[in-house]
């Protein structure tokens, strides 16, 4: 009983003396080849992706990389800033001092102000909307001496674009997910399931364009029971989608009076079609669209290059319908950011590896002249980092431009 009594005064003693060993957080070592990582808010409008997730963030600080994340930055798509502490971030509470990293890292591209805070020398990973941006915004990024990758130009081994694939794919499926919305009751539509059941005639589902989102989305509506349609000026996407798809769906080119009867008929329109040079050329015509049944959809997943149909026009998340000629136009031009948080874990899966490959060889800068697979199109000139096809669009010199378009890894 002594001995009980005893060691229950010593349990005592040691709570109150804190005698217990306690955890230490230890600093993880940066080498030679450690870099810092900025992580600033979005501010662009409706924009709720984020370029890294605190997984990604903890592997990299794991490598011994710093990275800067500015608080509130994972909010859109519910990351807090306890995950991004806890995973090794440093959190500040200004973005200035995420700017001031030797490598920003973004989604949407950043607005004259934001590049105001960039320290001159430094590297950006963001979109750069390369069909949207003008000769100015690439000359003021120059002036600043800002090596600039665009983030939808990155390209693995095999020459496809992950991030622009990846954004695709969300955009198909969501496509048809927001298509059954509209077509139920709830949103005052014309109260039909997308797809079929038995003894009622299945949806009809029109899709022009054979790439990544129509096949996505031609996915998700034979999946539901659709009849669909694909239209597309390319008789190797045609194939291609066939054979990916592995049932016999109707494929056809763009032929005006064929596209034009089958609209008479559909019940949704998916709009999926790539510019291939500039801005979409219009295929669905104002007339085509007043032909088209009470209460049909259209989803113009196209229009952040201008859409492919007559009646289209830029709406927002926050209203992202109107009704034209009795036809529903939903032409949001940032489908992915519905499903922040799937879409940020697809950028950060890609971004990660890049990363991590450039802190083993000792920055972006080393890499690019490392490995001669990593950049595109690029090329030096009296030490400045030139992109070819840049320079001819903005009739910029050679020796004024150091921009980094084009990434593989």
């Amino acid at each position: 009983m002594a001995k009980e009594v005893s060691r229950k005064g010593f349990d005592v003693l040691a709570r109150k003396s804190a005698l217990y060993p306690q955890e230490e957080l230890l600093a993880v070592e940066r080498g030679k080849n450690a870099m810092q990582i900025g992580v600033p808010n979005e501010i662009s409008l409706q924009e709720k992706r984020v370029p890294l997730t605190p997984g990604a963030v903890a592997l990299l600080s794991n490598n011994g990389h710093e990275v800067i994340v500015e608080s509130g930055m994972g909010l859109s798509s519910n990351f807090t800033d306890n995950e991004y502490s806890d995973a090794g971030a440093k959190i500040v509470y200004s973005a200035k001092e995420a700017f001031e990293a030797q490598l920003v890292v973004k989604i949407e591209p950043p607005i004259k102000e934001e590049i105001e805070m960039f320290k001159p020398g430094s590297f950006l990973i963001s979109a750069l909307q390369f069909g949207q941006l003008n000769k100015e915004y690439f000359q003021y990024l120059n002036e600043k001496r800002i090596n600039a990758i665009g983030i939808e130009l990155i390209e693995d081994k095999v020459g496809g674009m992950p991030v622009v694939r990846a954004m695709s794919e969300i955009a198909g499926i969501s496509a048809i997910q927001i298509a059954t919305e509209l077509l139920s009751n709830l949103n005052e539509g014309k109260g039909i399931i997308l797809g079929g059941i038995t003894g009622v005639r299945p949806t009809k589902v029109v899709i022009l364009g054979a790439g990544t989102v129509g096949e996505y989305a031609a996915r998700a509506a034979l999946g539901l029971g659709a009849n669909i349609e694909i239209y597309d000026n390319h008789l190797y996407k045609l194939r291609r989608i066939k054979h990916a798809l592995g049932q016999p769906v109707h494929t056809s080119t763009l032929d005006t009076v064929m596209l034009s009867d089958s609209l008479m008929e559909a019940d949704v329109l998916i709009c999926a079609i790539r510019a291939e040079k500039g801005r979409n050329r219009c295929i669905v015509t104002e007339e085509m669209v007043m032909n088209m049944r009470k209460d049909a959809v259209i989803i113009d997943v196209s229009i952040d290059q201008g859409g492919c149909v007559e009646t289209s026009e830029v709406t927002s998340h926050d209203d992202p319908t109107f009704k034209k000629f009795d036809v529903i136009h939903y032409c949001v031009p940032n489908i992915a950011s519905r499903v922040s948080r799937t879409a940020s874990n697809a950028v950060s899966n890609i971004l990660t590896p890049m990363l991590l490959q450039a802190g083993d060889v000792g920055g972006i800068e080393e890499m690019i002249f490392t490995h001669s697979w990593f950049m595109k199109g690029v090329y030096t000139y009296k030490g400045s980092l030139t992109n070819m096809h840049l320079a001819k669009k903005f009739d910029l010199k050679y020796k004024e431009l150091s921009l980094l378009m084009a990434a593989r890894f």
